[in-house]
């Protein structure tokens, strides 16, 4: 069978790759060796290239045919397997937050069970709870991720790929099909419609070939594909090279012969696809998570080794070691890793009945993030199909004579119709295929070929012989001597050429591929013929223009104006010509006026290309290193850039984005190198994730704001409580069950709901809002936990050693329930309850927790810890703390939003 690309292969899956911009050289590197060959091959002359390729139009013998399978190897693309299931686990525990409580967990480790009193006996809470909240986290992601990883395999088709080869055998040449694997430079194959090109080719012979090379260059049109010799072309443009052919491509039509150059790793195709292997550059995601992660350490850094040293001195130093390393963990949020994955997973989920496959769950958060989006044109904003947008007259007014007679010629040619022969005959209906079918009779035909550029049916309509010829516009004038105006003929004049130019043009520049109509009447005096030749496709009458397009998707502009209105931007990166991709970008409401060609690029130094990458819409004509480039460059001016493609061509650019896109259609390379994969390629879709992103963003964030700030209030008040206090202000034991009850609460925070004003913008991580929101926000708990102490020292009079358990006690009450309740008003900027309610998991989960908070002291189990009963009239000032320290976090979150503009 011949229908799939081939099947490409990673013998090391789990190597790694270097840094950023390594990769970016290096892809150069290997493109700029591949276009400096596949030029040369372009410019020599058929016969110097069997000589060169030490073959012949016979083919290889089978003693070449093994010498070079051995040098060269099999004939295959090495790309990314899904590292093994154990590996892709232990991944997991490389996340910032995990590498903390692992750490933690080592501590308490060595303190609570190695070290432990014997006559206490080993502790297990402390590190059974850090372990759990570990390898929940580290599961959870881990079977998200493998999971998608899975699927996405699973998209590919697995589809034996062969070709037709030409080889020596016994002194004799045979042709016979072999597994692609199997070819080896200097072969000699043959290629008809729909069969794959099997690595980098010259043609030597072709008959009226056109090949689809879009996953390469973004064209959605096929090329036309000729024998001779070029006189010049540039390096970098050997992908226009008209007698050469890449690995991968697809023959559409026609039929040649080609000598295999390159194969494997080798080829175009190969070298870039080798030059994509191995770890991604850092996303936005994961330099945010390690900014967060090192404020939080930074903070922990500082707090820590104060506790310890104020306890140290006032008390002793076993018991201010013990309370510093749960001052460590009371300042982490132990869920984050858990929160973030469950929030991911969670939008993963969402996103799948959306017909979004996410590969890499912290990709979600990216596409949230993402403020500008770069696109392919084709199949993207456009349908990735051909259609007939206008039929003109010679005046440039609709003409359906012209539709008419451009369905006949396409109708009765017996050659395999291409894509603008299909496009002719949709938009003639049925009933006018039906009309000619009665009128005319096919008599001859003159097939198309690459020199004349058109081809042309001869009919008969009843009265006589009547020839009728579609083609290239320039080609096709040079056989005209006059024009169709009205009913009547007449001669064309030079100027009225050049009016028929500029009517041309006009169309050209609107993106429109322009072909023109002609005919010629043969009467009967002329005898009766049967046969017609290439020397009858003169004296003809013009008729009109048949112009295509490949149309935008009605959607498009719908979806790049709300994801404008969500604040992401849109630029278009094509491979496809200026003119085209301008039109395109008009149709779905983007404006191409600042538009950057590829040779443009070529001459930009670094800061030039950032300044020209920020203003412009679309870029036109672009490569593949070009479109990396362009990405770079933008995260380089601080965007977080999403990119959607989907072939070969795009993967450069997939990889260095901070969230590459791509679909189930897409070539095997493009579908590795993309974060998400989408099943339906539509714009669209793409801006549910973005909103799902921004979603999952915000819970996320709430939980590190909320939990952050209370933790920082809470240590600074420990700070104060170590240097005042005979004896430590809350027992360790009871901080980690405390911070567990809270956390376990935050579970629900993935379903929370968010309110519509913070989706409006991308979201980014800020390590210096989270700084700031700490200092500020934080302290605000220190002011009631000071007034709780002043409450138990002065009024309860649990101001001794022998009354620290009561002390603990009512701490313990007001700081888990402030904690837990402060929720309902960091979540929002709102006012909480009245203008933004908390989602029913939620509201279920604090309470709970405040509950608990309430009855633990009068359990035994909480007795156990070292907690006592507190008295009835504890609970009122208890009411009212909690009342002021709500007054207070609204005045105070006002305030901030107002100075700042943000909350989280």
């Amino acid at each position: 069978m011949k229908l799939n690309a081939p099947e490409i292969r990673n013998p090391n899956p789990t190597g790694t790759a270097p840094r950023r911009r390594t990769t970016l050289e290096k892809t150069i590197a290997v493109s700029e060796s591949q276009q400096r060959a596949l030029r040369e091959a372009a410019l020599r002359s058929p016969e110097d290239t069997f000589q060169t390729e030490g073959t012949s139009i016979a083919g290889l013998s089978p003693k070449k045919v093994a010498l070079r399978q051995a040098r060269y190897g099999p004939n295959q693309v090495r790309h990314d397997k899904p590292a093994p299931a154990l590996l892709q686990f232990l991944r997991t525990f490389t996340n910032p937050f995990i590498i903390v409580l692992i750490f933690l967990f080592a501590i308490m480790l060595v303190t609570d069970v190695i070290l432990a009193d014997p006559a206490e006996g080993p502790e297990y809470t402390g590190v059974s709870v850090i372990a759990a909240m570990v390898l929940i986290s580290a599961v959870l992601r881990f079977w998200q991720e493998y999971r998608s990883s899975r699927a996405a395999e699973e998209l590919k088709k697995m589809v034996r790929t062969t070709v037709q080869v030409t080889r020596r055998e016994s002194d004799r040449s045979v042709s016979r099909e072999i597994p692609l694997e199997e070819i080896v430079p200097g072969d000699i194959v043959t290629l008809a419609a729909g069969d794959i090109v099997p690595g980098d080719v010259r043609f030597v012979r072709t008959k009226n070939l056109q090949v689809n090379q879009s996953m390469l260059t973004g064209e959605a049109l096929p090329v036309e594909k000729t024998v001779a010799a070029l006189e010049q072309i540039r390096a970098s443009e050997v992908l226009s090279a008209s007698n050469l052919g890449f690995m991968g491509t697809s023959v559409v039509s026609g039929s040649g012969t080609a000598v295999v150059l390159r194969t494997g790793s080798q080829t175009y195709f190969g070298g870039m696809s080798s030059s994509l292997l191995g770890t991604r550059p850092e996303t936005a995601f994961d330099k945010g998570i390690k900014s967060v992660s090192l404020t939080l350490i930074r903070f922990m850094l500082v707090m820590v080794p104060v506790v310890f040293l104020i306890n140290g001195l006032t008390k002793d130093w076993t018991t201010a070691f013990l309370f510093g390393v749960t001052t460590a963990v009371g300042l982490t949020p132990e869920m984050l890793p858990l929160i973030v994955t469950a929030n991911l997973a969670k939008g993963a989920g969402l996103m799948a009945r959306n017909k979004v496959i996410v590969k890499r769950l912290n990709s979600i958060q990216n596409l949230g993030a993402m403020d500008v989006l770069c696109t392919d044109k084709t199949g993207t904003l456009t349908e990735d199909r051909i259609v007939l947008e206008r039929h003109l007259d010679v005046t440039g007014r609709g003409s359906e004579t012209t539709l008419g007679l451009g369905a006949a010629n396409a109708h009765f040619q017996t050659g395999l119709r291409n894509l603008l022969d299909a496009a002719v005959i949709e938009a003639a209906g049925p009933d006018e295929i039906a009309r000619i079918e009665a009128e005319y009779t096919l008599v001859d035909e003159i097939p198309f070929d690459f020199e004349r550029r058109r081809m042309s049916v001869v009919v008969d309509d009843g009265f006589s012989h009547f020839l009728i010829t579609k083609g290239a516009v320039e080609e096709l004038l040079e056989c005209c001597e006059t024009e169709l105006i009205g009913r009547d003929s007449v001669r064309l004049s030079a100027s009225r050429l050049e009016e028929i130019r500029a009517l041309v043009d006009a169309q050209n520049e609107q993106g429109l591929r322009v072909l023109a109509v002609a005919t010629r009447s043969f009467s009967p005096g002329d005898g009766p013929r049967r046969e017609y030749e290439t020397a009858d496709e003169s004296e003809l009458t013009l008729i009109g223009f048949l112009a295509f397009l490949d149309p935008a998707k009605a959607s498009a502009a719908e979806a790049i104006a709300v994801l404008r209105e969500h604040g992401t931007a849109v630029k278009v990166i094509t491979g496809d010509n200026e003119l085209v991709a301008r039109t395109v970008c008009r149709a779905v409401g983007l404006d191409p006026r600042d538009t950057v060609l590829g040779t443009e690029l070529e001459g930009l130094n670094p800061e030039r290309l950032r300044e020209r990458v920020e203003t412009a819409t679309l870029f036109a004509k672009i490569n593949p290193v070009q479109k990396a480039q362009i990405v770079e460059a933008l995260r380089e001016n601080g965007h977080t850039v999403g990119f959607l493609g989907d072939g070969i061509n795009d993967a450069p650019a997939l990889r260095a984005a901070d969230v590459g896109i791509s679909v189930d259609t897409a070539v095997d390379i493009a579908k590795e190198s993309a974060d998400i994969i989408l099943l339906e390629k539509d714009l669209m879709v793409l801006e549910k994730g973005v909103i799902e992103g921004r979603r999952t963003f915000i819970n996320t964030m709430k939980y590190i704001k909320m939990t952050a700030s209370s933790n920082f209030g809470n240590m600074f008040s420990v700070l104060v409580a170590s240097a005042l206090l005979p004896f430590i202000p809350m027992i360790p034991l009871v901080v980690l069950v405390q911070n567990l009850s809270y956390d376990l609460s935050m579970l629900t925070l993935p379903w929370d709901r968010v309110d519509p004003e913070d989706l409006r913008k991308p979201r980014t991580w800020d390590a210096g809002s989270l700084s700031r929101f700490m200092i500020r926000i934080g302290p605000i708990s220190s002011i009631f936990d000071i007034s709780t102490f002043a409450l138990m020292w002065f009024v309860f009079s649990a101001n001794s050693p022998d009354q620290a358990a009561l002390f603990q006690s009512g701490w313990f009450i007001e700081s888990i329930i402030s904690q837990t309740l402060i929720v309902h008003m960091i979540r929002t900027r709102r006012v909480p309850f009245l203008k933004s309610i908390a989602s029913l998991p939620v509201l279920l989960a604090t309470g709970a927790v405040c509950i608990f908070g309430l009855v633990l002291p009068f359990t035994g189990w909480g007795q156990g810890l070292g907690l006592v009963a507190l008295p009835l009239s504890y609970f009122p000032w208890l009411v009212a703390t909690l009342a002021a320290y709500c007054v207070l976090t609204q005045f105070c979150k006002n305030l901030y939003i107002r100075k700042y503009g943000s909350w989280i």
